[in-house]
């Protein structure tokens, strides 16, 4: 801290460690000092913060045998699990376990007989006394009878994982005619001890075996081979299910349920079969193959990518109604949501490669090896981020893997703007706030940079490396920065420190001056983010100049200061400069270009994101708009094009050039989102171009719901009538962007009979369809009487779950504003003009009062 008054500086080193060992051990409280400085005085104030340490290793879990029932009248697991363990070195007489919400029947200790051992529970640990003690050479094997009470439990998730009780019964009566009876399983982070007594680390590791006994219609999943089946007298199935590799406890996975099994296979090097399965509802049973059809070959290209096979027996992927999170990798047995699962038509507008190259990736990075704490959850996640966008090069291009790190890339700036933190944090305040676009995307970025720092060859050679070292272990970060120095030599601490420890990103200006006395080129770069949070970065960069004759020179330099003046002598002047020619930076950037060089950022030859920028950045260059826009038309890539036909509604006028592009895309575009947008784009700015008979044909005749979706919306700016007639008659249809659709016409009747549409879908459809729908029914009710707005409050309050989706809750906080600015009275500030804006906002107060999620709480703010 400075004053312009002080007289002397004082430096301070204090260091005051407290280890609590109780329970589990987890957290250290480290005292660090607030030094308050005026003029000749020092305070300290002790400011306490959490250390998260890696979890003490007392015992090692060696096996786990669960044999489980349910109960579904009340919701609950009957368990009896065996556990084999041993001390880890330090000799042990007793074992503490992680038990959460359960009843413990009794505890046995298996000898030459079972032998009762004495325990204490308090409802989260399982405290056990061994009577005697262990020494690390000696295995012994304990039987808990117990019972599992999801239903239960008072706990929560995070934005990624919203729910923590371990354990979800679907529908477990049958009482929900539109939804099928399940249940399933969450493990991570620390819920599987939800479920079974266990050890809840990801630096534990075990083998196991699972018999699960189910109604004999059911099919089950669980990790691992499943090795028989037998039917027992009394209507049941005992499935037993083992896996002989070592995996975390949070892995640990079981779901039960009435599944149609699609069957396939994916051939190692070694010639071994592996089995390939894919689990689903009876009704997309016929698409299985469309969904998942390209795991086999995923699995072949992530093998001979890492040149590592993958190491499982088998890998299953099943999808289960109601899930809390987008997917789980549990090894070998992968859970997805509900929203994967997709009709033919569904399938051509969006298919979850994404999600399901993610997963798949964490079966190298997280199941082979594994975080050694939430700290490192990055070694997990980032990896699986940066996985999709390999699957995206490998199979789609260069421009499709781009464009995803760039939709990624987007999501971290975002919440950047919020919160800059280290990917890697000793200090959170819970382990679910690890679950963020920090251990995501930006983790993925930074990988893409350590790709590009140290060359393919050895960034994919280090990653084998780096997996041989630790297969079937648990890692922190260094451990992944050593095997990149052992393989290239190199010392990595720099980058290592800059993004993986440190905190934000770069903030990068540049100008442009070419000196003609001097022939040469200048480029002054300044970071111009807080250097008190961030630090001045070390940026390597390529620089590409561009001469009229079609010479580039590319230049490798470093900036490792907050400014710096690069200079390029050249007889001849550029005509162009890139800086990050070769986009590897993850930086913010704001760059003072000459205008006249931004239309030729759209050479279809540069890679996706100068192209993306320089098309987004046309309305703000009038001389230039129209050329560019209507160059990125014709941009090989689809998204690309969408962005200029975006670019051109903006600018709210067609020329006669964009004018003819945009009306042969309307016959010659493939990609449904682009054509949705063309559409929609002409509907607004010249909808005379649209004729009804075309409209109509693409209702009813074209396969895509999204331009099905556009050319209705479109109908209703040309016939309103038709327009609405037409939704009606598809009011019934499936999930798709039709639902929305159907939402804006109902919205421009002003009929509040259409009410019942909207509850009808926020009611069934799935969390994110219902998202969209109760956007628009916020903007349906906002011209209705207050008693149609009375109906939409009451709707909130019922499907209102302050721990449930998260972006479900945001869509009803944003009805909820929308309700609340209809009310508020314009002379006194906080006071409502209606008793139905007092009751809107109370609610919204009652959400807040629920609420610790960041991301819903700035919502909430915002709102206010």
């Amino acid at each position: 801290m400075r004053s312009n008054t002080l007289h002397h500086l004082v430096a301070i080193a204090l260091v005051a460690v407290s280890l609590a060992n109780c329970g589990s051990g987890r957290d250290t409280i480290v005292t660090a000092p607030v030094i308050n400085i005026e003029m000749d005085t020092v305070e300290v104030v002790p400011e306490k913060r959490i250390y998260r340490p890696t979890e003490k290793k007392v015992h090692d879990l060696l096996h786990t045998r669960l044999d489980v029932s349910f109960d579904w009248a009340q919701s609950r697991l009957n368990g009896l699990a065996r556990l084999t363990l041993r001390p880890w070195f330090y000799p042990s007489d007793r074992l503490v376990l992680d038990a959460k919400g359960m009843d413990i029947h009794s505890v046995m200790l298996q000898d030459s007989m079972l032998v009762e051992l004495p325990f204490e529970y308090d409802g989260q640990y399982l405290d056990i006394d061994l009577k005697r003690k262990y020494s690390r050479f000696e295995k012994f094997t304990i039987e808990i009878d117990y019972t599992a009470k999801p239903e239960e439990l008072n706990v929560k998730g995070s934005a990624a994982i919203t729910d923590a009780k371990g354990l979800y019964f679907i529908n477990p009566d049958s009482s929900d005619v539109n939804k099928p009876t399940q249940v399933w399983t969450q493990g991570q982070t620390e819920a599987s001890s939800c479920w079974f007594p266990t050890i809840d680390t990801p630096a534990e590791r075990m083998t196991q075996e699972i018999f699960i006994t189910v109604r004999k219609d059911f099919q089950t999943l669980s990790n691992g081979t499943l090795i028989y089946t037998n039917y027992n007298d009394d209507d049941t199935r005992t499935d037993y299910w083992k896996m002989e590799q070592e995996h975390p406890p949070y892995l640990t996975m079981l779901a039960a349920g009435d599944f149609v099994i699609a069957n396939d296979m994916y051939n190692k090097e070694s010639g071994e079969e592996i089995p390939v399965t894919y689990y689903l509802e009876r009704d997309y049973a016929p698409y299985a193959y469309k969904i998942f059809g390209n795991t086999p070959e995923m699995i072949r290209y992530y093998s001979d990518l890492l040149g590592f096979d993958y190491p499982w027996d088998k890998y299953a992927q099943i999808v289960v109604r109601d899930y809390v999170s987008g997917a789980m990798e549990n090894t070998t047995a992968v859970i997805h949501g509900e929203f994967v699962q997709g009709t033919d038509r569904e399938l051509i507008d969006y298919n979850a490669e994404d999600v399901i190259a993610h997963e798949l990736f964490h079966h190298w990075f997280g199941d082979l090896v594994t975080c050694e704490s939430w700290s490192h959850l990055p070694l997990n996640e980032s990896f699986a981020t940066y996985g999709e966008v390999l699957w995206e090069e490998f199979k789609y291009g260069q421009d499709a893997a781009d464009f995803h790190a760039y939709e990624s890339n987007q999501g971290y700036f975002y919440e950047a703007q919020y919160q800059k933190k280290p990917l890697i944090r000793f200090d959170y305040d819970d382990k679910e706030d690890m679950f963020d676009a920090h251990s995501y995307n930006k983790g993925g970025a930074i990988l893409h940079m350590l790709r590009e720092t140290v060359g393919d060859s050895a960034f994919f050679t280090s990653l084998n490396h780096y997996l041989h070292q630790n297969a079937f272990k648990d890692a922190e970060t260094d451990n992944l920065r050593i095997a990149f120095e052992e393989i290239t030599g190199l010392d990595l601490n720099w980058f290592f420190d800059q993004w993986f420890f440190g905190a934000g990103h770069p903030d990068l200006s540049a100008s442009f001056f070419w000196d003609d006395e001097q022939k040469e080129q200048q480029i002054v770069l300044t970071q111009t983010q807080d250097l008190e949070v961030n630090g001045v970065f070390t940026l390597p960069m390529t620089i590409a100049l561009h001469y009229e004759d079609g010479e580039v020179a590319y230049e490798e330099v470093i900036m490792n200061e907050q400014e710096q003046l690069f200079r390029f002598p050249s007889e001849k002047r550029p005509v162009l400069v890139r800086l990050d020619a070769n986009e590897a930076l993850l930086v913010s950037e704001s760059y003072d270009m000459p205008e006249e060089w931004w239309p030729q950022l759209l050479d279809a030859s540069f890679p996706f994101r100068t192209r993306k920028e320089a098309v987004n950045y046309a309305n703000d260059l009038p001389k230039e708009r129209y050329r560019m826009l209507e160059t990125a038309l014709l941009d090989p890539f689809w998204n690309i094009r969408r962005s200029a036909v975006r670019g051109i509604l903006e600018a709210d006028s067609l020329s006669q050039l964009s004018e003819a592009r945009m009306m042969k895309l309307l016959e010659t575009e493939e990609h449904t989102a682009t054509l949705g947008s063309v559409i929609n784009a002409l509907s607004e700015l010249k909808p005379e171009l649209l004729s009804k008979e075309y409209l109509i044909q693409r209702i009813d005749k074209d396969l895509s719901y999204r331009v099905n979706a556009a050319a209705l919306e479109a109908l209703a700016i040309v016939d309103f009538d038709l327009a609405l007639e037409k939704a009606n008659n598809y009011a019934d249809a499936p999930k798709s962007n039709m639902i929305i659709a159907i939402a804006e016409v109902y919205t421009a009747s002003g009929n509040a009979e259409y009410a019942e549409y909207f509850e009808r879908m926020i009611r069934t459809e799935e969390a994110y369809n219902a998202y969209g729908v109760i956007q628009s029914y916020g903007s349906f009710i906002s011209a209705l009487p207050d008693a149609s707005v009375e109906r939409a409050l009451d709707l909130v309050e019922e499907i209102h779950d302050g721990d449930g989706v998260w972006w479900l809750n945001i869509a009803n906080y944003r009805m909820l504003g929308s309700i609340i600015d209809r009310y508020r009275d314009p002379v006194n500030e906080g006071q409502f003009t209606s008793p139905t804006g007092d009751r809107a906002y109370a609610l919204l107060q009652k959400f807040r009062a629920e609420v610790e999620n960041s991301t819903l709480v700035r919502t909430l703010n915002e709102i206010e």
